[in-house]
């Protein structure tokens, strides 16, 4: 079973920069739409607002305005964590979440160019 996740963006060639500089490849592509790889099971489709409402019977959520989800990426490190999250902030992106002190995770959030949450996390293994 695979993923596809879908994300109403309202310019896709700026999207498209910015997943580009975080390190993603790109899996096919159209004036209206562009499918970003997180993994072999896992992609988000980035559609541009308008197309985006063609796929919905209610309104397209503002993610500016509020949070309908939160996209978390499992990493191996924090340092993969930091750098990823790094990434994002210099590519424009601004910092979301709460970031948990509990032990078990090392975990930091950005919200992208159109607003939608983003998680890095990276679970830690306990001294035992």
């Amino acid at each position: 079973m695979q993923l596809f996740v879908n994300l109403p963006v309202k310019h896709l060639e700026r999207s498209k920069e910015f997943f580009t500089g975080l390190g993603f490849r790109f899996f096919g592509a159209s004036p209206d739409m562009a499918s970003v790889v997180i993994s072999e099971k896992t992609q988000v489709m980035l559609l541009t607002e308008p197309v985006f409402a063609q796929y919905v019977t209610k309104e397209v959520s503002d993610a500016t305005k509020a949070t309908e989800s939160i996209l978390v990426l499992g990493l191996e490190s924090p340092a993969q964590v930091d750098e990823l999250v790094d990434k994002a902030l210099e590519l424009g992106a601004t910092s979301a979440g709460v970031r948990p002190d509990d032990g078990v995770r090392y975990q930091r959030g950005f919200a992208d160019l159109d607003g939608h949450h983003w998680e890095a996390l990276c679970l830690i293994q306990p001294a035992g």
